[in-house]
């Protein structure tokens, strides 16, 4: 929803199917859900589905194609260097901590 792949109307994919393809316990998918619900940005329709009712993505969401492309092109030279994916994830967030607490982000 936040990178605006996720529409107001779009159905969200079964917890069947959510707990098939990431396996992660079907509890912890539904508990997710129920938060999505509870916040608002979704509706469960009994027997139906559950479907999408608000976006998150904003009037910045054209500035994420040419930032994904360097981010990708990051992670290229990341992997290049060795890095795993559990290690470009912690460099990134501690990318993202730093700058905060320096005010940059």
């Amino acid at each position: 929803m936040r990178l605006g792949m996720l529409c107001e109307g779009d159905q969200l994919p079964t917890v069947k199917d959510v707990v098939a393809r990431v396996a992660i316990n079907p509890n912890t998918v539904l508990k997710a859900y129920r938060e999505l619900e509870h916040s608002g940005l979704v509706a469960a329709r009994p027997g139906v589905g559950t479907f999408v009712t608000e976006s998150l993505a904003d009037a910045a969401i054209a500035a994420h194609a040419p930032l994904r492309r360097e981010l990708r092109g990051w992670i290229v030279k990341a992997r290049r260097a060795g890095l795993d994916e559990e290690s470009i994830e912690a460099l990134f967030r501690d990318a993202v901590r730093s700058a905060r607490i320096e005010g940059v982000a």
